[in-house]
């Protein structure tokens, strides 16, 4: 392919990247809530269940820390609970019933309008696309293995 033509599906796809990156930012915000704040109880929400903070934390790929300083805010509103574990690192998550009322008022939503985005998609187009995003983020994860450290050779 042309590289000029390559240029502009680049540009084009980083602006479609960044446009939802800021839809979920400014959902974040306009609920007032912090992006990580939003993303646990999004995969809180949308797994309806106990979660792991390692779990979390692989889910989201953001610092161990944000996540923590984000789930003890959660737990402190009254938002999440710990629940024992084997040890204090294996301790579950999960939502209080005040947590569940807040997803109603914030998160519910925004799984809705995803899923009715992709429910806009034929179920072959809704395959298509999570076929080609995952063919092409497994191709870019391995670009990006190869890439040398900082001040490496380059040839």
């Amino acid at each position: 392919m042309e590289p000029r033509i390559l240029d502009t599906r680049l540009k084009q796809y980083n602006d479609i990247t960044k446009q939802n990156d800021q839809l979920y930012r400014g959902v974040a915000k306009k609920f007032g809530l912090s992006e990580c704040a939003f993303w646990i109880l999004y995969y809180l929400r949308a797994d309806y269940g106990e979660a792991k903070q390692s779990e979390i934390c692989s889910s989201f790929h953001q610092p161990k820390q944000s996540i923590h300083s984000a789930l003890k805010k959660l737990e402190a509103e009254g938002y999440i609970a710990l629940t024992a574990g084997g040890n204090r690192r294996s301790k579950g998550i999960v939502l209080t019933a005040e947590g569940r009322r807040l997803c109603e008022e914030t998160v519910d939503h925004v799984i809705e309008a995803e899923k009715s985005a992709l429910g806009s998609l034929s179920e072959e187009e809704q395959e298509e696309l999570m076929n080609l995003y995952n063919r092409y983020t497994k191709q870019f994860k391995l670009n990006m293995r190869a890439m040398p450290e900082k001040g490496g050779n380059i040839t």
